[in-house]
């Protein structure tokens, strides 16, 4: 089990940029899969991406090309690179940490991009 924190959130107008970070109590390096989800109101939370140990990423279609999921293992964070945000963006982002024996969360951050 680890904990997670995230930061970065906030307001940005259409077309700029965000960058979330995801603090891990734990070595990350010992974390098989990692991912940003988000929760936009009236919906269900949705994968963003993903990342795994190997370093391989996979990135929802409404995304990609946008956004860069990465980890940095010396610093025991995870980050989410938004650029190009757009109003559909907007949504609170949670930090997710899997595997065998916990699915774990972050408390949640708010992006919100105005048009």
């Amino acid at each position: 089990q680890v904990q997670l924190v995230e930061s970065g959130g906030g307001l940005v107008q259409a077309g700029g940029s965000l960058r979330l970070s995801c603090a891990v109590s734990g070595r990350i390096i010992t974390i098989p899969t990692m991912g940003w989800y988000r929760q936009a109101p009236g919906k269900q939370r949705e994968l963003v991406a993903s990342i795994f140990s190997s370093g391989a990423t996979n990135y929802a279609g409404a995304v990609k090309g946008r956004f860069t999921i990465s980890r940095d293992n010396a610093k025991n964070t995870m980050y989410l690179q938004m650029n190009n945000l757009k109003p559909e963006d907007t949504a609170v982002y949670y930090c997710n940490a899997r595997s065998v024996g916990y699915n774990d969360w972050g408390q949640g951050t708010q992006v919100t991009v105005s048009s």
